[in-house]
This record gives C-alpha cells, structure tokens and sequence, in this order.
C-alpha cells in the first residue's frame, strides 16, 4: 500500500506552497505550520514532509525552530530538507526532531558531502532529492538545471547506499494536473528495490490510487490537500 506524506513548505515560519517552484507564485495557506501537522496527525497520518525555503533560497538551515515545535508537540515522523549544506545544518536538524533528512542540491555540487552524510548516518536517515525537468536534474530551489542526466545520476547514489528518494517532476509541482507517472514507472523499471516517493502534481485520490496500482511506495501531497482536492478523511483508506 502507498504511503501516504502529506508537505508543509515553509517561507518566514509559514505553510505556503508554490507553483512551480516560483517564490514570485506563493500562496500561504496558514500562520502556523503546526497547526497544520497537528490536523495531519489528528487524520491519522504519520510522516511528513517538512521543506525549509528559506533554508534553499539562504543556503543554510533557517526554520529549524518549526521543525522543532513540530517534532514536539506531534508524533509525526519528519523528514526535512531545504538549505542543508553543512554537518551543522544536520545536526541541528537531526537535534530537532527530524528522523530523516532530504539532500538534493548538495548531493549535485557537493557530493564527498552527500557520500559522507549517507557513511555517517546510514541511507535510513539520508533521501536523496531528485528534482527533474525533462529528466535531467535541477538544483538550488529549482532556480537551476543542470545538464545531469536522472538516471545515471540516481545510479551513482543508490550503487552507495541510497534507498529512498523523493523525485519531484518540477513542471507537474503545484499544477494540480497529475503526476508524471511514465517518469516513475521508468524509474522503477531501472531500479525496482529503491523506496520512490513521488513528488508533484497530485490532483485527485485517483492520481494516488494510480500511483498506488504502479506500485510506487509513497507519495508527498502539497497542495490537492490545502485546495481541498483530496480530503484528509479520503486518505484512510492508505493506512
């Protein structure tokens, strides 16, 4: 069964989400970040997605305080990414109450980094992020794409460890159009031990219900939920 990861994007201590990636297209969606994983919770869900924009856009972990408050007054497990450069940022993270971390920018331009976190703290506690447009893989809050083909690149990291991944098809993220599901039944036709979590463009509970039939293993929703595509309540039927 399909696990079930609904993400809070965080922009000044903030829930938004945005289109495309674009800061310019924001929309916030509540104050209060835990308000919003406490009703995540309260559904039954237990992961969640956690995503430091600020951190992306500063190059270091920022809302960490958020994830702290998350991490204390829920029982969610939080994986969370955005901004994490150093072995500081992950300790802080790590200190915060994140059970899992997500690199993708670093895991391009810093990959002794990335290879050494995966060494350090077991593929248990490392996702790669994978963020692609038109399959070849995109950096720096998506700002950037670089000329990194997905699949040899997503060899190189599970040939060292890697086990789970999140990989985003930018040009679906936010749309509410569907997912790229030839992307993911690519990508596990290549690599069918990997733990994918699909990323973008869910729109409806028979976009998950697809996924599901294709035998992806988890997928992060955003913004069907805050638009009320897909309701909370819908989602039992998952866990």
């Amino acid at each position: 069964m399909i696990e079930i990861i609904p993400a809070i994007d965080l922009i000044d201590g903030k829930c938004v989400r945005l289109t495309r990636g674009d800061y310019e297209q924001k929309k916030i969606y509540n104050e209060d970040p835990l308000e919003v994983a406490k009703m995540f919770a309260g559904a039954g869900i237990t992961r969640l997605h956690l995503v430091d924009l600020d951190g992306a856009k500063a190059q270091h972990i920022v809302n960490h305080k958020v994830l702290e408050r998350i991490c204390s007054f829920t029982n969610l497990i939080v994986d969370f990414g955005g901004g994490l450069k150093s072995d500081k940022d992950l300790q802080i993270a790590f200190e915060c109450g994140a059970s899992m971390i997500t690199g993708g920018s670093i895991a391009v331009k810093n990959p002794d980094i990335f290879n050494n976190w995966i060494n350090s703290f077991g593929s248990e506690k490392i996702i790669l992020g994978a963020d692609v447009m038109d399959e070849k893989v995109a950096v720096t809050g998506w700002t950037e794409t670089t000329d990194r083909e997905l699949i040899p690149f997503l060899k190189n990291y599970i040939d060292k460890g890697i086990t789970k991944i999140i990989c985003t098809d930018i040009s679906k993220d936010g749309m509410l159009e569907g997912p790229a599901f030839e992307l993911y039944e690519k990508i596990l036709g290549e690599f069918p031990q990997i733990y994918l979590i699909a990323s973008g463009g869910v729109s409806s509970m028979a976009d998950i219900e697809k996924l599901n039939n294709a035998n992806v293993p988890a997928v992060i929703l955003g913004k069907a939920i805050y638009e009320g595509k897909v309701k909370l309540n819908e989602l039992s039927v998952f866990f």
